[in-house]
């Protein structure tokens, strides 16, 4: 690739990224009647729903984290009735990790207004700002892979 078709992929591409992520956060905050949860309670529970029975472990190698801070979020989620740690009939040092009804409850909740208010801005935008981010969703989804592939080897 060209030096002048990689500069817009310098580290502004990244911050915007990372900045429009922030803003959803944010605005998600708004309104909640209960504590908020950080990035990484909800990627944790989000992970934990979709593939019931995951332990610590493999939790932290697919969110990328050490072993004790997946011990502490799911501490601080079993605390707060957000998960289920049940010890691995197994392997009885090891656990096992649940949502609860709650934690499904409250994720679903987030999912939906998570895509609300993403569908409402970009509504917002003009149709071709919108046929740019639609023809920009497979190339990022390849970006995400990428990412993930690459921290997958290392």
């Amino acid at each position: 690739m060209a030096l002048e078709e990689a500069e817009p992929f310098d580290d502004s591409f990244a911050d915007v990224l990372a900045g429009v992520q922030r803003l959803i956060r944010r605005r998600l905050r708004r309104g909640l009647t209960v504590p908020r949860l950080r990035g990484a309670h909800i990627e944790l529970l989000r992970l934990v729903a979709a593939r019931p029975g995951v332990g610590v472990s493999a939790a932290a190698k697919e969110l990328y984290l050490a072993g004790n801070s997946v011990s502490t979020l799911v501490n601080q989620l079993v605390k707060d009735g957000y998960m289920r740690r049940e010890t691995d009939p197994g392997d009885r040092r090891s656990a096992r990790l649940y949502a609860t009804p709650a934690a499904v409850e409250r994720l679903r909740d987030w999912q939906r207004r998570r895509a609300a208010l993403v569908r409402d801005q970009v509504a917002r935008l003009d149709a071709a700002d919108r046929a740019a981010l639609a023809a920009a969703l497979p190339a990022l989804r390849r970006l995400a892979e990428n990412l993930h592939e690459e921290a997958e080897e290392s």
